[in-house]
């Protein structure tokens, strides 16, 4: 029995990832232990208000604890038993389900999976069941055998050169003929080509697209391109066009007015996006990886949340445990040396963007996928490439403040006039909306759209009446 001071603490932190209060036992209960069999493991306390006050008059048998369990047994699947106690609280008995995290996952009740978010269980979507199905296995899909793919399908003279990149970088040795050496990396086994192989080294196009766009506006577009290309050719392509698109700054230093050539976004940077972006992409998804570059922002999104436990309050951290959807494909570009395996690219990103002091990072999930944005903070980059050379102090700063800067206030004020009248619009039609639907069908962040807000805040035409969740917009004009 657990002690009643232990108890009293639990529910004095409430509901939460690992803990849930109910004050009888039902379906309700089953579904919980699962979403906590397919998470980290928690407790169902019995007899309890989701207020954490016991429930008055709560009786219990050991009879009915027992049934309980083989509810759990027949309803789950694979079976669960779950260890189970009677616990007392302030004199008051209450019951206690717990289960750890069940090492073949996902399990399902009555059919449905669950997994655990913060307080409340949330139905895993067919991709999440089959990665969770996969990672209990220690297997992803790129180690699965290419459906209608053969060894004479893949390209040898790629296959050598990353086996000569491989060597060249030293994580990892490699001997032996082209095939010899795919086999050792499980990227073939015999006559089977596994999903990554294709993916990196296939002759011909790939069929995962990658959807490049130069915007003026979300609905006009300057130049559009759509890259159907192996991994690592792709990569570079990617980078080539995003490098042809940016304007460049030159900063003048130095007695001998050295110049000196500054990107409008850090190279560095836009490089782990893009690998973030193609080997961390789910590939059973059918929507396309689309990188989308604005007058003051670069946006990337790929189909897939974040995979594993990894959520974005851990990207902004700079510990957090890296997780591999593709294992395969991550493995391979950590060999060439375009990547680590620990979890850094974020970190890498962060530092480079510390060189340019109004730039904005931000991360977030979105319907379908993953979206990362670069942006420039007060929309104080130029609209259009640098032309002229220009002493600039030695503060970075001053390259995005100085540099066509008439032309940049007035096209700014513009495209930001336009966006708000467009949001005032949209509440007019739904007073309801979130600021995140209103992102979505403007087509800019979600940040963006909340910064124009605060601006129609200040300026008196908007007020949120009511929290977050449950409130409303009120238009006062």
């Amino acid at each position: 029995m657990i002690s009643g001071k232990y108890l009293n603490k639990t529910m004095l932190q409430g509901e939460n990832e690992n803990t849930e209060f109910k004050s009888g036992f039902n379906d309700e209960v089953i579904e919980t232990i699962t979403a906590f069999a397919n998470t980290k493991g928690g407790k169902v306390l019995i007899g309890v208000t989701n207020k954490g006050i016991p429930v008055k008059n709560f009786t219990i048998g050991h009879e009915s604890m027992q049934n309980w369990i083989n509810e759990i047994k027949n309803k789950t699947q694979p079976s669960i038993i779950p260890d189970i106690d009677i616990v007392s609280f302030k004199g008051v008995d209450v019951v206690e389900i717990s289960c750890q995290e069940f090492p073949v996952k996902p399990v399902a009740c009555k059919g449905r999976y669950f997994k655990r978010v913060k307080n409340s269980n949330h139905l895993l979507s067919p991709t999440e069941i089959a990665d969770l199905s996969l990672s209990s296995l220690q297997l992803s899909w790129d180690s699965y055998p290419a459906h209608g793919f053969a060894i004479q399908d893949l390209d040898i003279h790629k296959i050598e050169k990353f086996i000569a990149k491989v060597n060249a970088v030293g994580r990892f040795r490699l001997e032996g003929t082209a095939y010899e050496c795919l086999e050792k990396l499980r990227l073939i086994n015999k006559s089977t080509v596994t999903n990554a192989a294709v993916l990196l080294f296939s002759k011909n196009d790939s069929i995962y697209n990658v959807h490049l766009g130069r915007f003026k506006t979300p609905s006009m577009i300057i130049d559009d391109k759509m890259l159907r290309l192996t991994l690592f050719d792709a990569v570079e392509d990617i980078q080539k066009y995003l490098l042809s698109q940016m304007k460049v700054a030159f900063e003048i230093t130095g007695v001998t007015t050295q110049r000196t050539e500054i990107l409008e976004y850090p190279l560095p940077a836009i490089r782990e996006l893009i690998l973030n972006c193609l080997i961390h992409r789910d590939y059973l998804s059918p929507v396309d990886v689309q990188i989308r570059m604005f007058d003051t922002s670069i946006s990337f999104f790929n189909p897939g949340n974040l995979f594993g436990n990894l959520t974005i309050e851990s990207l902004k951290t700079n510990t957090y445990q890296a997780y591999a959807r593709n294992k395969l494909i991550a493995e391979a570009f950590y060999l060439t040396g375009d990547i680590e395996k620990y979890g850094s690219g974020f970190r890498r990103i962060r530092n480079e963007i510390d060189n340019y002091p109004t730039m904005d990072f931000v991360c977030e999930e979105v319907p379908n996928g993953f979206l990362a944005t670069l942006s420039y903070v007060q929309q104080r980059i130029s609209t259009k490439p640098f032309e002229t050379e220009a002493d600039f102090s030695n503060n970075k700063s001053n390259v995005t403040e100085n540099v066509t800067e008439n032309v940049t206030e007035n096209v700014t004020e513009n495209v930001t006039e336009n966006r708000t009248k467009r949001i005032l619009k949209i509440i007019g039609e739904n007073n309801k909306i979130t600021t995140t639907e209103i992102a979505e069908i403007i087509g800019v962040t979600r940040m963006t759209i909340s910064r124009d807000i605060e601006l129609l805040k200040e300026k008196g035409l908007l007020q949120r009446i009511g929290p977050d969740k449950g409130g409303y917009w009120k238009l006062k004009i």
